[in-house]
């Protein structure tokens, strides 16, 4: 699996899933229970993750959707 996405915005997470599956890209979010950790603030990012054959074209997606995916 490969990092597709890291964000501290709830909304991008969601948004970004709901594009993956409209596609038929499986992905998986993680860090999403940090929020024992943090005291629940949101400074820790969540990141969604995607299987190494479906990275290309998830990164296209959400590019695509004006999603930020960093380099």
């Amino acid at each position: 699996m490969r990092e597709l996405l890291r964000t501290n915005d709830p909304t991008v997470v969601a948004f970004s899933e709901a594009l993956l599956s409209a596609e038929g890209i499986e992905c998986f979010t993680m860090d999403v229970h940090m929020s024992v950790l943090e005291g629940s603030i949101g400074i820790m990012p969540r990141r969604i993750m995607v299987s190494d054959r479906d990275y290309f074209m998830a990164r296209a997606i959400l590019r695509d959707n004006d999603v930020d995916v960093g380099d």
